[in-house]
């Protein structure tokens, strides 16, 4: 999850020709704060497969667990656009709160949780019609946002007070506010929902919140200004984007030890792993790339040029992938699912 350090704009790459990707857990999708789209990376062949346009300095990015949607946040239009991720398309633009930030999914696919940094609130979507239907105070500055395995809580991190609010996806309350670092930004929660991992940008360290009694059990060094931050499927390995020193701090976590560093681009910000686990996917947002890690040696295997000011990056995830997703639109529901599945018998549509 990008942070909310606002990426500086330089050249763009060569444009890429448009294409599309089925609702496959095969992209990563970027969004280009300074050019107002997202550029999907085949993660086959680490190749630009399509540039879509969005909206004003769209900022962070989720895809569905199903992997045939993709939710953007507008920071500077106040919105969250919705990619079908089947032909790469904008199907909805969500009007949510002011500076729309951090952005993630449910693991049913049903709610989309979006930090709004200058309201100091989370929009919860509903995901059937792309409507907001609650809006959750929390604390002051949100950007990041992760939501636990088992879906029961959302953890918001609130950079300008330094904290981490604990939302409760029952009934959309915060149930709990835990002090962290100085100036919290990306976090993530561990595949088995005992850990919270969270960057502090202006201390240089990693929060480890223990989520049974909601207390921070260990503060770890890493690079100069961490951001993003991502966990391993197997929840062995941490990955922490350091914006400042153009690295990516490796952490252990059965010991939560800084295990490698690996270079990256200019400026790196946001981080993603694959659902195999084998590759790391970091927006660099001053050098308009983004830059492949095999996470097997910890070392750069590819390097794709994307659009101008890349401030996120998303990866699909296998969980509940076999899971139709349907959404309204042109006074219908549509729904799809992957080939093996029909509809579900409640819903009208067509299959993939």
């Amino acid at each position: 999850m990008a942070g909310l350090t606002l990426p500086v704009a330089a050249a763009a790459p060569a444009a890429a020709d448009p294409g599309s990707r089925s609702g496959e857990c095969d992209a990563a999708y970027v969004p280009n704060f300074s050019d107002d789209t997202v550029s999907v990376i085949g993660t086959d062949d680490n190749t630009v497969i399509a540039t879509v346009p969005v909206g004003d300095a769209p900022f962070d990015v989720a895809v569905a667990p199903s992997c045939s949607f993709v939710y953007i946040t507008n920071f500077g239009a106040d919105t969250v656009s919705v990619i079908d991720a089947d032909d790469n398309t904008v199907i909805a633009t969500v009007p949510v709160g002011t500076g729309p930030t951090g952005v993630a999914v449910t693991p049913d696919g049903d709610r989309v949780y979006v930090a709004n940094f200058s309201a100091n609130t989370v929009s919860v979507i509903d995901a059937d019609d792309n409507t907001v239907v609650a809006t959750v105070p929390v604390g002051t500055g949100p950007s990041g946002v992760a939501v636990s395995p088992d879906g029961d809580r959302v953890y918001v991190a609130n950079g300008e007070e330094d904290t981490v609010s604990v939302i409760d996806t029952d009934d959309n309350t915060v149930v709990a506010t835990i002090p962290v670092g100085d100036r919290p930004n990306g976090v993530a929660v561990a595949p088995d929902g005992d850990r919270v991992y969270v960057a502090n940008q202006n201390e240089d360290t990693v929060s480890v919140i223990d989520t049974d009694d909601n207390t921070v059990v260990a503060t770890i060094p890493v690079g100069d200004a961490p951001v993003g931050v991502a966990v391993t499927p197997d929840g062995d390995r941490v990955h922490v984007t350091n914006l400042a020193d153009d690295t990516v701090s490796v952490i252990d976590t059965d010991d939560n030890t800084v295990v490698a560093t690996v270079l990256a681009g200019d400026a790196p910000i946001a981080v993603a792993v694959t659902p195999d686990g084998n590759r790391a996917y970091v927006a660099n947002g001053d050098d308009n790339t983004v830059s492949v890690i095999d996470t097997d040696d910890n070392t750069v295997v590819a390097t794709v040029p994307v659009g101008l000011s890349p401030n996120g990056v998303a990866v699909g995830t296998e969980a509940d992938k076999d899971k139709c997703r349907c959404h309204h639109g042109d006074g219908k529901e549509e729904c799809r699912c992957p080939p093996d599945r029909k509809n579900d018998g409640d819903r009208a549509g067509v299959s993939p």
